[in-house]
């Protein structure tokens, strides 16, 4: 087969299984299509927790990329991406492969932003990606010991409510309030679980170095031990400031609101990777833009008028809290409970079924 596609869907996040998902029901335009993803699995990240607390199997939880893109019509080709040149429409991947496309779609994700680190004596796992995260974490359970996780976003508290109960000590640190972001009231229901989990729950402290087995907030020792988890806010994959796409000042593609560059029309970008304005980086936001996606990318094919995404106002929060129940916040209204946890569930499985291939 020779590298030249029609199309290449570089990454298999939200947005992109989203298309797929579309694609299998007869919406597939015309063409050569492949999508490229770095393992066999896309892996769903709300039930991650669940994983981790002994709810869920790990097949349970991701979606089977070749089933998917066989039923879809769409070329899989399982490797990582480590460059990109716009202008020449090229992508290059680990094993020095070079693919060629007329249009583009980025669905990458982004990374778990880090320290600076000096000599390091501690086990540092991002919580992305899964794969890697999901190996470290098996390992670790080998042997529990005392963890840290950075980060008091939404990932942070329901990763530390799911793992509480395994490790002898849980640390929680966030450089802001916990779920800064989110509806007080949350905050304070995530603040009583996870105190009732045993975590002990250090914010305003901004970790930027890591020196030894130590973690360190300015000149201030903040937690030594051997093991952290990273759950930080949204980096960038650092080739995409390298691939002559234009990026913001972190290093995420601009688009429009038709989901396309700013600098490289015929390049898309969605989710994680993609940098919108008022379209926060969310799984929520990033199944949302599955649909119009989709359609830009049919008219893209076709010759046609393009279709601009409009992001929601309000967006549903649904938080695991480690006992199989689920904290909620909606427009500003807060709830918890078991049947939450039981709702949350239902919408979870009912994602990864509509994104299952055919057997």
């Amino acid at each position: 087969m020779n590298g030249q596609f029609d199309l290449l869907l570089a990454g298999a996040g939200h947005a992109h299984l989203g298309v797929l998902g579309l694609w299998m029901s007869g919406q597939r335009p015309k063409g050569r299509i492949g999508l490229i993803s770095p393992g066999p699995y896309a892996w769903y990240s709300g039930m991650l927790p669940g994983l981790l607390a002994g709810r869920y199997r790990a097949e349970q939880c991701r979606i089977p990329l070749q089933a998917l893109c066989a039923t879809a019509g769409v070329e899989l080709l399982q490797e990582q991406v480590e460059r990109l040149d716009s202008s020449a429409r090229c992508v290059e991947l680990a094993d020095g492969k070079q693919y060629s496309a007329t249009w583009l779609s980025l669905n990458l994700g982004s990374i778990p932003k880090a320290p600076q680190v000096g000599e390091s004596l501690l086990d540092i796992l991002p919580v992305k990606p899964f794969d890697s995260f999901l190996q470290g974490w098996q390992r670790w359970q080998q042997a529990p010991q005392a963890l840290a996780i950075l980060g008091g976003g939404a990932a942070g508290v329901e990763l530390a409510l799911a793992v509480a109960s395994q490790v002898p000590q849980l640390t929680l640190l966030s450089s802001a309030r916990v779920l800064a972001g989110h509806p007080c009231a949350l905050r304070q229901r995530a603040l009583r679980h996870l105190a009732d989990a045993g975590v002990r729950v250090e914010e305003g402290v901004a970790v930027d170095s890591i020196h030894g087995d130590a973690l360190v907030s300015g000149d201030r020792l903040v937690w030594c031990g051997t093991r952290v988890i990273l759950a930080t806010g949204a980096s960038a994959l650092p080739w995409l400031a390298l691939s002559g796409l234009d990026c913001d000042e972190r290093g995420f593609v601009r688009v429009g609101q038709t989901l396309q560059s700013l600098s490289h029309p015929h390049v898309f970008a969605a989710g994680d990777c993609a940098s919108l304005t008022a379209t926060p980086r969310s799984g929520v936001y990033a199944v949302r833009q599955g649909p119009v996606l989709a359609a830009n990318l049919g008219a893209a094919l076709s010759g046609q008028p393009l279709t601009r995404f409009q992001p929601q106002r309000r967006a549903l929060a649904l938080l695991a809290d480690g006992q199989g129940g689920a904290l909620l916040s909606w427009s500003g209204m807060t709830a918890e409970g078991a049947l939450l946890g039981r709702w949350k569930d239902r919408l979870d499985r009912r994602f990864i079924a509509r994104h299952h291939g055919a057997p």
